[in-house]
């Protein structure tokens, strides 16, 4: 397989961009509690937040994005930045594939906050997908932090690399725990 038509999909959040930070921070302003109070390991869901519910988490969530630009404000996971540009440099197509449109009335500040962040932190890409299915997007490997998405992806035969994190410490190799591990990886994927 050629590297120039080796599909890399990359998923946003908790893979390049450290949502779990940033919306901690937004958490604690919300349920009006000290940072500190809130833990930075966390399950799927953030119960460990004091979140019980979809409902719950749907309007934390809306608030972070129309009120805090959580798409826009998160800082770059460490290696992010460096290795997609190095993958990208060899020849690999980097599409990024986010499911940020899950809540309806604010798609436009979610793909716009989305764009802005991407271009104002240098994240290379071709191609920039909003979708639920990431399976439908056609890449060759997947880097995913996900563990419903990782199950999915891996569940229809494709190569998925879980980013580690607290959300996701049950899910089987291939692991990555860093960006130098996930180009590792890769590299070893295309040998």
């Amino acid at each position: 397989m050629l590297q120039n038509s080796i599909v890399i999909g990359v998923d946003l959040d908790g893979v390049c961009a450290d949502f779990y930070g940033r919306m901690r921070q937004i958490a604690a302003e919300w349920f009006e509690r000290p940072v500190d109070e809130l833990p930075e390991a966390v399950s799927w869901g953030l119960s460990e937040w004091g979140i019980t519910n979809q409902s719950q988490y749907d309007s934390l969530h809306r608030f972070a994005v129309t009120q805090r630009e959580l798409f826009s404000s998160m800082e770059v996971i460490p290696g992010a930045r460096k290795y997609l540009r190095l993958l990208s440099d060899e020849g690999f197509r980097i599409r990024i594939i986010t499911h940020r449109l899950f809540i309806h009335y604010f798609h436009a500040a979610a793909v716009q906050q989305t764009v802005n962040w991407l271009d104002s932190n240098g994240i290379p890409y071709w191609d920039l997908c909003f979708m639920k299915e990431k399976s439908q997007v056609g890449a060759d490997i997947y880097i995913e932090d996900s563990p419903p998405n990782v199950e999915q992806l891996r569940s229809k035969g494709l190569f998925t690399i879980c980013f580690g994190n607290s959300t996701n410490r049950h899910i089987e190799a291939p692991r990555a725990s860093s960006w130098p591990d996930v180009y590792d990886m890769v590299r070893v994927f295309v040998a």
